[in-house]
Parts: structure tokens; C-alpha cells; sequence
């Protein structure tokens, strides 16, 4: 969650929200303040925005001294704005917060959301296992990259946003990733991992940290992108796999020719 989502109609209730993770062991970090794309905005601006949002969460009860690049844009490829907001955040003692996991788990919650609003018939085992296994097949994708490039399995960060299907299925995730032989760690234990200490360089930075030192390695990025990070190939597997057909007395009588 971002600093300036909370003045947002829907980011209400949020400082509290946060309060309340932070009570039940959770940690917190900086996200910015208005969630911009590095490679759309002048370095200045981009800084001054973390520092913003660093203002408000410092001494917060959780608080950690890590920054999470939005939409993990690092810059794209243009390496100069890349490698001066990693020194920006060297001076300011913060932590790239990497993920190593990515996912279009936001596509698949706006596309549930906007079948809801429309009124159509979904299944919510359907629309359950389609999130859960869409998650787990993201993990293990990710960890079948690093045993093969990096030789180990590091300690992944599965990168979700705060929505209505984490809300609905966070459980039977982590049951499903168990099942799959998976163990959860806290983001402490992660980020102790050596690959934490590792700043790729590559522009090929937008898919986690595993795919960036694949990709540093010499990988094609083809090769590191995950299948369901394709927003048409959701939107083909929730139309087959969660909408339901119409009831029958929801169908329109086929009209009548005219005399």
C-alpha cells in the first residue's frame, strides 16, 4: 500500500490496516507515496517520493528500511536512472525490497471484481483453484529458474497485492504451496538470503531477482516470463475455468420476425 493511497476513497481505513498487521508480527516497508513508473518519471521527483513516503513510516511500529520499486520498474533500460536511484537509496540506507516470484495476481482479482459488478455467474472453486494454482505454478517456475542458474533454491519473495482474492484465498495458498513442499518463511529470513546482498546488472530487472541474475547470466528474457503473466492468457482461463453460464431464465427469447 502506498502513502498517498491513503487520502483515496478506497484507501480508507488504511492506516489502520497497517497498524493492525504491524500487531499481529507483519513488517512494513516503503512501497513510495503515489506509486510511479521509474521509467516514466525524472530521478529527482522519483526520490523525493520515496522520501516522502519514508518520512511517514519511519518509527512505525514494523517498520523495516526497505523500498519495493512499483510495478518492480527499476528503470527499463535506461541504466542511468537505474543506477542513480540505487545510490539514492545506498545514501538513505534502504534495501532494494526484491521480489522473486512475479505474478499477475491484480489482473485476475480486476477481472473477478469487474465480472462481480456486472452481475455474472462466477465459480468460486473455480476462481479459487485458478488463483491458487496460478500462484503455486509461479513458484515453482521461478525456483526451477534459480536451481538451474544460480545451482540453489534461494528464499523466494512471492510478490501479492492486498485484494479481495488474497483476502478470500490467502489460506488455501499457503496450504497448496505446503502441499507442494514449500515452507514460509518471515520477509527477515528471506531477505537474509545471499542473493539480498546481489544487484544485478542487467535492464532485465521487472521480473524478480531470479530472473535478473538469470537473465545477467545470459538467459533470453522469453525464457524467464512466466506463462500466466499474460494478461490474455487469464482472461482466456477465467472465462473457461470461473464464469458459469446464464441461468436459462436469464437468456433472451430469440425475436420474433416481423409481418
Amino acid at each position: 500500500m502506498t502513502v498517498g493511497g491513503l487520502d483515496r476513497p478506497d484507501g480508507r481505513g488504511g492506516e489502520d490496516r497497517i497498524r493492525a498487521y504491524a500487531a499481529t508480527g507483519h513488517v512494513i516497508a516503503n512501497h513510495s507515496t503515489a506509486h510511479p513508473w521509474l521509467s516514466r518519471t525524472d530521478v529527482a521527483e522519483y526520490v523525493a517520493d520515496i522520501d516522502q513516503a519514508e518520512a511517514w513510516l519511519h518509527g512505525r511500529a514494523g517498520y523495516r528500511p526497505w523500498f519495493r520499486y512499483p510495478y518492480l520498474d527499476e528503470g527499463r533500460r535506461d541504466l542511468a536512472k537505474r543506477d542513480a536511484v540505487r545510490a539514492a537509496l545506498g545514501e538513505r540506507g534502504l534495501m532494494n525490497a526484491y521480489v522473486t516470484v512475479d505474478n499477475y495476481d491484480w489482473h485476475l482479482d480486476g477481472v473477478a471484481s469487474r465480472a462481480k459488478r456486472e452481475g455474472r455467474p462466477m465459480s468460486m472453486q473455480g476462481l479459487r483453484d485458478l488463483y491458487v494454482e496460478t500462484l503455486v505454478q509461479a513458484a515453482e517456475f521461478s525456483d526451477d529458474i534459480a536451481v538451474r542458474a544460480l545451482g540453489r533454491s534461494p528464499a523466494h519473495v512471492l510478490l501479492l497485492h492486498e485484494t479481495d482474492l488474497a483476502a478470500l484465498f490467502a489460506e488455501d495458498l499457503v496450504e497448496a504451496l505446503r502441499a507442494a513442499g514449500w515452507r514460509i518463511v518471515t520477509m527477515d529470513e528471506a531477505y537474509a538470503d545471499p542473493i539480498a546482498a546481489r544487484e544485478p546488472d542487467t535492464w532485465f530487472l521487472g521480473g524478480g531477482r531470479v530472473a535478473a541474475l538469470a537473465h545477467e547470466k545470459g538467459w533470453e528474457a522469453e525464457a524467464l516470463v512466466h506463462e500466466r503473466t499474460d494478461e490474455a492468457v487469464l482472461d482466456r482461463l477465467f472465462a473457461e475455468r470461473v464464469l458459469e453460464p446464464a441461468d436459462d431464465d436469464d437468456a433472451q427469447e430469440p425475436a420474433r420476425p416481423s409481418r
